[in-house]
């Protein structure tokens, strides 16, 4: 038996309970966000059983993920496969009935599944597989044109249905990733340029786009219609104080405030929990991002870091937008709090990629 003995792999505990607490949150809030779907008869809410379904499939396989060698996923054959198939679904909800004014899902056998939350880690995996093949030629147009391409067709196609929000969403994280790489202040700062027409332009042919841009500016001049949202919102956190009016106690959810379960859960949050509830949940994200970060500076190769610190990046920017448009910091977009939102796709894809950071971390 002589020689070392292999190392016993050991996940970061502390993101791990982070990660559980926010699933267990999220669970609670679905429930009281959607009280009101509850029938007398049976007692049954439709959305928390689905929630709570997702919760189990994304647990598990978040653990299953847990216990591979993440460095499998850096093969080509694994990198072009998750990206061409990504790219499929996004091409295929195109043709899919819209609904609130996008295309953002696809219905299978009587269940919805949203193609530009799994788009979110196709575009995390193919960039950290970029950037760990050509590290020394980051600068490089070898480097700089696959992945510009590759962003450009996800998000394009994302734009094609309408989610500006959601193409944003990768646009910052992407930015971000390279950025941490070492790329060019010079290239970094084109981009961006060259970006403000597009999403300008983008925002200009669609006048649901344009209605929502001007509520954000001004939502007291159109109370009951297109700032209504904005409002509700902020009377619902202003309503929670400092230590809330208690679960279930919300009464902006009672049909004031439009998708409290979905888009404004945060708004529920601070008025069933108050501030203090609000703190704490900003706080959570805040140690997720910390230990996320903390395992891909610890990874032990290009891949590993960049997969790590892609993943962490999705999930608390995603979370800094939501809470932003619920305190009217941001036009409305329509994008879930990470966690806490109701949303099987949404919730499943973001346990997938905390399986992947806790991958990471094992290999510190």
């Amino acid at each position: 038996m002589g020689g070392r003995m292999a190392r016993k792999l050991v996940f970061d505990r502390l993101l791990f309970g982070v990660t559980v607490l926010l699933v267990g949150l999220g669970l609670v809030m679905v429930y009281s966000a959607t009280s009101v779907l509850v029938s007398d008869s049976g007692m049954r809410n439709p959305l928390f059983i689905k929630q709570v379904l997702a919760a189990l499939v994304g647990l598990g396989a978040m653990v299953g993920i847990m216990h591979l060698d993440y460095r499998w996923l850096r093969r080509p054959e694994v990198v072009y496969s998750v990206f061409a198939g990504t790219a499929a679904l996004l091409i295929a909800v195109l043709s899919a009935p819209t609904l609130n004014n996008t295309k953002r899902w696809l219905f299978v056998g009587g269940v919805s599944i949203q193609p530009s939350e799994l788009a979110k880690l196709a575009l995390v995996l193919y960039l950290a597989y970029q950037i760990a093949k050509k590290r020394e030629r980051l600068n490089h147009w070898s480097t700089l044109l696959p992945c510009g391409l590759a962003t450009a067709l996800l998000i394009g196609l994302i734009l094609g249905g309408r989610d500006l929000g959601t193409a944003v969403l990768l646009l910052v994280p992407a930015f971000l990733m390279v950025f941490l790489a070492g790329l060019s202040w010079r290239y970094l700062a084109a981009g961006g340029l060259a970006l403000l027409p597009v999403l300008a332009l983008a925002t200009w042919l669609d006048p649901y786009r344009v209605a929502r841009l001007t509520n954000f500016l001004d939502p007291a001049a159109d109370p009951t219609g297109g700032g209504f949202q904005g409002l509700q919102s902020l009377i619902a956190i202003g309503s929670g104080g400092v230590g809330g009016l208690g679960l279930g106690g919300s009464v902006q959810k009672l049909y004031f405030l439009p998708s409290p379960h979905a888009d404004f859960v945060f708004a529920i949050v601070a008025e069933e929990l108050g501030l203090i509830g609000a703190v704490g949940l900003v706080s959570l994200f805040a140690v997720f991002f910390w230990r996320g970060m903390r395992a891909g500076l610890r990874a032990p190769d290009d891949f590993g870091r960049y997969l790590a610190w892609g993943c962490t990046l999705l999930i608390v920017v995603q979370a800094l937008i939501h809470v932003s448009v619920t305190l009217l910091l941001l036009p409305t977009t329509g994008v879930p709090l990470p966690f806490i939102s109701h949303g099987g796709t949404s919730l499943i894809t973001t346990l997938l990629a905390c399986g992947l950071i806790l991958n990471v971390s094992q290999h510190a």
